[in-house]
Parts: C-alpha cells; sequence; structure tokens
C-alpha cells in the first residue's frame, strides 16, 4: 500500500468533512433526543482541541493519556490530540484507580485529560487537565509521516500485566480494508455502534470508519439499556448495527421491532455462537458479519456482504493482508493443518511494538507477527478459529488476562488460592467465573472485585473448590481447574 507523505490520521478521518460540511456526523441517541454534531462542528471542535492542548503546553510527542467517558469529547480529544502531533493514550472510564495506576507505571504519560468523578491514579504523577482546555484557538495539522507514532492503546497479554501498543498514523488505511472486507460500507450509511466511545472496537468501527468515508456514526447515549437498542435503531434508521455478540444475544431475549433499513450486523470482541448467527437472521432477515482480531492489528479476518463466511469459519483474509498459519518454529503450514496464525510484518495495520520505557519492540517470528490465536485455513482460504496459544479470557466482547483478575484477589479476605475461567452456562453464553480455595463467601468476594476491579472485568460467578489442581512445580493446572468446575456446576 502506497503511504502519502506527509500523512497525519486525524486529517484522513476528516478529509470528507468538507464535501458535504451540514451533514451529520456523529448523533449521540438518548431515549427522547439526541445529540449531533454536523461534519463542520466536528471538524472545528478537532481544530480547536489541538490548540487548546498545545496552549495548555503539550508539545508534539507528548504523551496525553485520556480519563474520558462516553460523550464526543472523547474522539474529539483523540482527534485534536492527534493533529497537534500529542500522542492520546484511550483508556476504559470503568477502570479503577489501581488499574489506572497500572496504566501509568506501565508506560508514564506527560499528561492526563480527566472528567470528574472517574478514577485517577494514586499516587498522580504529572499534571491534570479538564476537559475545557480543548476549547482553544484553531491549530493547524502538525507534519506528521505514515510510520510516526500517532496513539497507543492498552492490551493485556499473558503475564497479565497492561501492555502499551504504539500505532502509527498509517493504522488509519489499513482499515480502509474492512470497509468491503468486513463493512461493506458505504457514504450514506447510518451506523450504529453499541460499545462506549473509549472501547477500541467503537474508536475504530464506530467512529473513524464512518467518518473516513463520509457516513454517520451513531452511538447511544450513557446509561442506554442495550434492550432499547433495537428500538433507537428503528427510530434513528440505522442500516449497520455492530457490537459484541452479547449485544445481539440481549436483544433477541426482547421485543424485536421491524428493521426496515437494517442491511446486517457486525461482531467481534469474542467468537459469535452459531446457533446465534443463525436465530438473528431468522428474526430479523439480515445477517451478522463477524470479525476477528486484536488490539495490536486490529481486525484482520472477517466475513462479509459480498463473501460470507463460510458456517464455522472466521471469514478470510481482508484484501491487501498477509496472514499466514505457522507451526511452532515459524514455518508456514498447508492448508487444513491448525497452527499460530500470523500477520505480516508489512500489514499497514500492525503495532509498531510494545512500549517499554524508551525503546519500542516489535517481536517477529522470521518476517510474521505471531498473534497467539490458533486457528487453520481450507483449501477456499476461509480461517477457523480454535481458541488461544495462552489462556486470555474472552466474555462480553472484552479480552482479559485471567492472571489480572487473580491479581486482584490476592489479598481478599478468606480465600486462599484462586484461578479465573471462562464459564459457558449455554451455548451463547460466556461469563467470567472464579475458582478458589478458603472460607470466603461470595458476597464478600464481589464487593473486593468491585473496589479493584472494572465491570467487565468482575467474575460473575464464584465456585469454592476444596484444592486447586497443580503440577509438581507449583504451576496451576488451568485445563484442570475447567474440568474441576465442569464437574461442580454438572
Amino acid at each position: 500500500m502506497t503511504q502519502p507523505s506527509p500523512f497525519n490520521l486525524s486529517d484522513h478521518v476528516l478529509l470528507n468533512a468538507g464535501a458535504d460540511p451540514d451533514k451529520i456526523a456523529l448523533a449521540i441517541l438518548g431515549s427522547a433526543r439526541a445529540e449531533r454534531w454536523s461534519y463542520a462542528r466536528l471538524r472545528q471542535g478537532v481544530a480547536c482541541a489541538a490548540g487548546g492542548l498545545l496552549a495548555a503546553g503539550l508539545r508534539s510527542g507528548d504523551k496525553l493519556l485520556l480519563r474520558l467517558g462516553n460523550s464526543a469529547t472523547f474522539p474529539v480529544a483523540f482527534l485534536g490530540a492527534i493533529r497537534a502531533g500529542i500522542i492520546p493514550v484511550p483508556s476504559s472510564a470503568a477502570l479503577t484507580a489501581p488499574e489506572v495506576a497500572a496504566l501509568v507505571q506501565a508506560m508514564p504519560p506527560d499528561a492526563i485529560l480527566a472528567e470528574p468523578d472517574i478514577a485517577l491514579p494514586d499516587p498522580l504523577t504529572c499534571r491534570v487537565l479538564l476537559p475545557d482546555v480543548l476549547d482553544g484557538p484553531k491549530a493547524p495539522t502538525a507534519r506528521t509521516e505514515a510510520d510516526d507514532l500517532a496513539y497507543v492503546v492498552f492490551t493485556s497479554g499473558s503475564s497479565g500485566r497492561p501492555k502499551p501498543v504504539a500505532h502509527a498514523h498509517r493504522a488509519i488505511l489499513a482499515r480502509r480494508m474492512m470497509w468491503d472486507g468486513w463493512y461493506g460500507l458505504r457514504a450514506n450509511d447510518r451506523l450504529l455502534h453499541a460499545g462506549a466511545f473509549n472501547w477500541t472496537y467503537t474508536l475504530g468501527t464506530g467512529l473513524m470508519d464512518p467518518w473516513s468515508i463520509g457516513a454517520t456514526a451513531l452511538v447511544p447515549a450513557p446509561g442506554t439499556d442495550p434492550a432499547a437498542l433495537a428500538l433507537l435503531a428503528k427510530r434513528h434508521d440505522a442500516t449497520i448495527l455492530a457490537g459484541s455478540p452479547g449485544i445481539f444475544r440481549k436483544l433477541l431475549h426482547g421485543s424485536m421491532p421491524a428493521l426496515p433499513r437494517l442491511r446486517h450486523g457486525l461482531s467481534a470482541g469474542e467468537a459469535l455462537a452459531p446457533s446465534l448467527r443463525t436465530r438473528w437472521r431468522a428474526v430479523t432477515g439480515t445477517d451478522i458479519f463477524e470479525a476477528l482480531g486484536m488490539s495490536e492489528c486490529s481486525t484482520f479476518l472477517s466475513g462479509c456482504p459480498a463473501r460470507p463466511a463460510p458456517e464455522g469459519t472466521m471469514g478470510f483474509a481482508q484484501s491487501g493482508r498477509r496472514i499466514a498459519i505457522l507451526d511452532d518454529k515459524g514455518a508456514e503450514l498447508p492448508d487444513g493443518v491448525s497452527g499460530i496464525l500470523a500477520v505480516h510484518r508489512d500489514d499497514p495495520g500492525l503495532m509498531l511494538g510494545y512500549i517499554d520505557g524508551p525503546t519500542v519492540t516489535l517481536p517477529l517470528t522470521g518476517d510474521w507477527f505471531e498473534t497467539g490465536d490458533i486457528a487453520s485455513r481450507d483449501a477456499d482460504g476461509a480461517f477457523s478459529y480454535h481458541g488461544r496459544r495462552d489462556d486470555i479470557l474472552t466474555a462480553g466482547g472484552f479480552r482479559i488476562s485471567p492472571l489480572e483478575i487473580e491479581a486482584a484477589f490476592e489479598n481478599a479476605l478468606g480465600l486462599t488460592d484462586c484461578a479465573a475461567l471462562t464459564l459457558h452456562p449455554n451455548a451463547e453464553t460466556a461469563i467470567l467465573a472464579l475458582a478458589y480455595t478458603g472460607t470466603a463467601g461470595e458476597v464478600g468476594l464481589a464487593a473486593h472485585a468491585a473496589a479493584r476491579l472494572a465491570p467487565h472485568k468482575r467474575p460473575r460467578a464464584y465456585l469454592q473448590l476444596p484444592g486447586l489442581p497443580r503440577g509438581t512445580t507449583g504451576k496451576l493446572d488451568r485445563r484442570a481447574v475447567a474440568l474441576a468446575v465442569k464437574d461442580l456446576t454438572r
């Protein structure tokens, strides 16, 4: 892919803002009214945010941790920082103070942009800016190149510690591969995304991609009941509905209105149960197209309207992607053989690397970045997903390290040992659970989790066991734990 020079991600996202400045770029949907942003207002807000951050003393290359809620302030600050050459670092507003402190320890920011009542690290090691700084003088776009650092996101690796992932401005160019390879996205679409602004899935699929093509982004207002999404989709003429599998499951549990404008749904974050896709088709007459991706490379395998994924598969490599299945030594495997799913180093959406102090490291096996997912490729090019090489848990659209959850319970009163795992109450549902030993009760453990873990990381089930299986070296046998829990819950 040819990379223009100079190139700024923020400018690219708003490239179509001048084509129809009065067109609605963003609508935040409430039960009674919607907050609407035209493309002209969005472009001005981003330019003023850039100027405000610079006027507040930040400089190109500085890192700005975003502690913002589910409002338009988040994308305006994110794009405004990138316009100014400042590096935004999104984080979930649901994180607790200890969790934010872990992010700051992994990658110290130069400043934090925070709204009131959102947790901050303790102690504070940098200055905190309030959102009113975003109302500054318009600033021109900083001169940046496609391979320059644009933003940082965090992911939990198998170590259980948050890992800062560095992305270049060129990452937005790779997202164009999704327009046809996953979304079937058009300029006249109205894409409703069910997630929070500060989730990277929402940020990319729900906001930046619709804006890059000149479409309209629809996002539910904070506190919206997921069961109300179908009514909002109908009322606001949504043509595409995006979310995690849990969103589609909740919608099907309620009364579904007819959605005459809806063309299809988009699912990512965790595996979509085939039965859920089948039920959605039967009720709505539309399909759900699934994608597989990760924080390090966004989505790269998917089905799409022009080429739906065959039953039982994740879909195909998007046009322009180079994807392979490798063995344990890094050699490419033939079709039909399971191995490690890998992305070629030349993929424009691949991260620059993990940040570790002053260094940025991209771990490669030859020319390939190993995702840690186990998959196989069929002769027709469709990929089947077989789980994680490590023990990352998936529930509610989030990928979570079990070690992170277990670490939060280290000092829990009455708990002597624990293991986090995913339970499947039925074929369509995945929830987080904690198997534990000791005298602790569920109420006390739930309160302990609430003080230390974001809602999406808190176990929804607590299962007391007489002991947790461990090997001769003391290493937790997670497979044996899962079997013990399965026996307990029969």
